[in-house]
């Protein structure tokens, strides 16, 4: 899943976890790490690889009623909130805690959000001061003012984003950024086709609106007047975006002005002022991606009434407070969320605020999670294995026969720049000045949007602090920062089942192996090759190599663009091209380094399979699961991961060793001549 932080542009590997089965004897338990039990051998490998590997578990493995799918992953994102749960229960029962110590603030964050009574008796009250306060805004200078201030606040973020991060261009220097945004709906696709699935969407996204606003004591009428207002403002945002493929091209969304200058493009909103009301002070430029998203703004700003402005971001408000309310707003909140995804109950009060609390404060919480749930030996593993697939990696770069010496020597320097981090934080953060209160559950959601913009801003004018971490200890994923030019894993993906010291090298490297490989990729996908080995966006190919090498990824698309999920809707390949080189290359990486192994250089059977089949058998067992059907339409339009059955077979039928691991023949339905087989790193 890509994972947006303001402060970090990183490509994520969403990756699923390896289960394995455990049989049971009287003398010993042994694990079966490629279990065929789960497999479905009434089906040709090269016919239908995912269901091979993995036909009879997705068979017994329905999504559960509190889930959108499920899947290895998910069974091990369950494994790891339920640790999350019993590390904040115990902090909690902890009652000679210190005051101010990481224990009692994790403990009194998690005691406040589960304590409903005392959120049911508060009903709408916490948000009470918000809605006064935009009632009173007068004309659209005011409106500008209310907008700053709410971002600020850490409570909502109106009409465009705004964070501080790294300049591309610049890697050293931290400066302000301005983005477009501003609506609700998880595209903009949502807002502007109106077929059979969009127009429910658009419904129950109004029906939404007016049951939050009545909550509020807003008159049933003029709630649906609200909720009209609201969609068609934010209809006009969406018209003025880009595409989620257009704001991909880190060239296309690279913008710097003049603070001046910028104010100039919009003559109803000056930017000097605005940075002034954000807190940022002594900075002469900023960086915007969608420049004439902002020029519609400035227009709107002026051609739509103030009284409208003022429900938008009442709203802006509500929608964000509306988990963190009584039941009434939270029900309305997955009713709606509901029909976008298909779940079928919600997700227990418990794992929401354990989440809740990994998300808010995850470097106080991690703290205890690593002590409870990383070995030390888990991180001297991937060290060893990062360094084994730097190996790979580097070695095929300099057997590529589609690329130049120059361009190949500035491949290799990149690769050799990769910082690797695993587990946790060398330095953590302390959250100094973060007030947490056993009983204030809203006061505390507040406060940590607070502290995190003022952290924020706190960046600025400083070095480049490439200690930080863009995920909490406890995440289940991995990633690739472009602008700082790293690999990060956290303890979460490393740890049974998908990645063992027991398990056999097969396992590890199909695996673990191939997150470090598609990390790695990351470095060299479509987007993260226009970055250099500092991290600069700044070209380092020859004319030549950049054609060629476009013209492989051209192909690539073209592969996913043939998939389809629901009979009719395609994948799209220009959405989920990076991740689709990140898992060709990082399994083609990780196969390399498997093959300097011993088991790999061995044709030994365990279980019956052989260390090839283990290893493409662990790589398609990783992407087994289960989905919705609302849930899988939507993430095609949002994700830029493509779906687990097209990963599973996407790297492998390009990969000689594949067809020769399981006597792929040209009958079968996955073959591919070797010809138009696609191979990039």
């Amino acid at each position: 899943m890509r994972r947006k932080n303001a402060l970090l542009k990183m490509s994520a590997l969403a990756f699923t976890i390896l289960f394995g089965a455990v049989a049971v004897t009287a003398q010993t338990t042994v694990t079966k790490f490629i279990d065929s039990a789960n497999m479905d051998l009434t089906v040709k490998p090269g016919d239908d690889f995912y269901s091979y590997a993995s036909g009879t578990w997705i068979k017994n493995n329905p999504v559960p009623a509190k889930e959108t799918r499920w899947g290895s992953f998910n069974q091990l994102r369950d494994f790891n909130i339920n640790a999350v749960k019993t590390v904040l229960e115990k902090a909690v029962a902890n009652k000679t805690t210190a005051a101010g110590s990481v224990e009692k603030r994790v403990g009194d964050f998690y005691t406040a959000g589960m304590d409903s009574v005392a959120i049911e008796k508060r009903g709408a009250t916490p948000v009470t001061f918000y809605l006064e306060r935009i009632n009173k805004i007068k004309d659209a200078q005011g409106l500008v003012v209310e907008i700053s201030w709410l971002r600020k606040m850490g409570l909502s973020n109106p009409l465009y984003g705004f964070f501080v991060g790294q300049d591309r261009k610049n890697v050293e220097h931290m400066v302000p950024q301005f983005s477009q945004g501003g609506t609700t709906l998880p595209d903009r696709d949502y807002y502007l086709k109106n077929d059979g699935r969009n127009s429910a969407i658009q419904d129950a996204y109004k029906k939404y609106i007016t049951t939050i606003f009545t909550l509020v004591g807003v008159p049933q009428e003029k709630a649906q007047q609200n909720a009209s207002t609201i969609f068609e403002l934010e209809k006009k945002l969406a018209a003025a975006q880009w595409s989620r493929v257009e704001m991909r091209d880190p060239y296309k969304t690279y913008h710097k002005f003049l603070v001046a200058d910028f104010s100039k493009t919009t003559p109803g909103i000056n930017w000097q002022q605005v940075l002034v009301q954000l807190d940022v002070k002594g900075e002469d430029s900023i960086l915007v991606n969608n420049p004439s998203y902002f020029k519609v703004i400035d227009s709107l700003l002026t051609a739509v009434p103030a009284d409208e402005w003022k429900v938008y971001l009442q709203w802006n408000v509500l929608k964000a407070a509306a988990p963190h309310l009584s039941s009434g707003f939270v029900e309305a909140n997955f009713t709606y969320n509901q029909v976008l995804s298909g779940q079928k109950v919600q997700t227990p009060r418990w794992q929401r605020i354990s989440q809740l609390t990994d998300g808010s404060v995850g470097e106080l919480l991690g703290q205890l999670y690593v002590k409870e749930y990383f070995k030390p030996e888990a991180k001297a593993r991937m060290a060893e294995l990062v360094s084994n697939l730097r190996k790979a990696f580097a070695s095929r770069i300099q057997q590529l026969d589609w690329m130049g010496t120059e361009t190949k020597q500035k491949a290799l320097a990149k690769l050799a720049a990769f910082r690797p981090k695993i587990g946790y934080p060398d330095q953590w953060k302390n959250y100094d000045g973060l007030v947490i209160s056993a009983d204030k559950y809203f006061e505390n959601v507040v406060n940590v949007g607070r502290w995190n913009y003022e952290f924020m801003i706190s960046q600025l004018g400083k070095p480049v602090d490439r200690e930080r971490w863009g995920m909490t200890p406890p995440t289940v994923n991995a990633y690739y920062s472009a602008t700082l030019n790293e690999i990060v894993f956290p303890a979460g993906i490393l740890q049974f089942p998908f990645f063992d010291a027991n398990a056999d090298d097969a396992v590890n490297y199909g695996g673990i192996g191939a997150v470090i490989g598609h990390e790695m990729s990351h470095g060299f996908d479509d987007n993260g090759s226009k970055y250099d080995a500092d991290g600069t966006l700044r070209n380092w190919w020859t004319e030549e190599d950049r054609t060629k090498f476009d013209a492989k990824t051209k192909a690539l698309g073209a592969q996913f663009d043939a998939y389809t999920i629901q009979d009719t809707i395609h994948v799209n390949g220009k959405l989920t091209m990076g991740e689709n080189i990140g898992d060709l290359g990082g399994l083609n990486v990780a196969y390399e380094a498997f093959k300097m192994t011993m088991q790999g250089q061995s044709a030994q059977l365990i279980d019956g399979f052989t260390p090839d089949q283990r290893f493409f058998l662990a790589w398609a067992q990783v992407w087994r699961g289960n989905i919705l059907a609302p849930t899988a339409a939507q993430l095609i339009l949002t994700d830029s991961h493509s779906p687990g059955p097209y990963r599973t077979i996407g790297a492998p039928v390009n990969m000689d060793a594949w067809y020769k691991a399981f006597n792929v023949q040209p009958e079968n339905k996955l073959y591919k001549k070797p010809a138009d087989r696609i191979r990039i790193w």
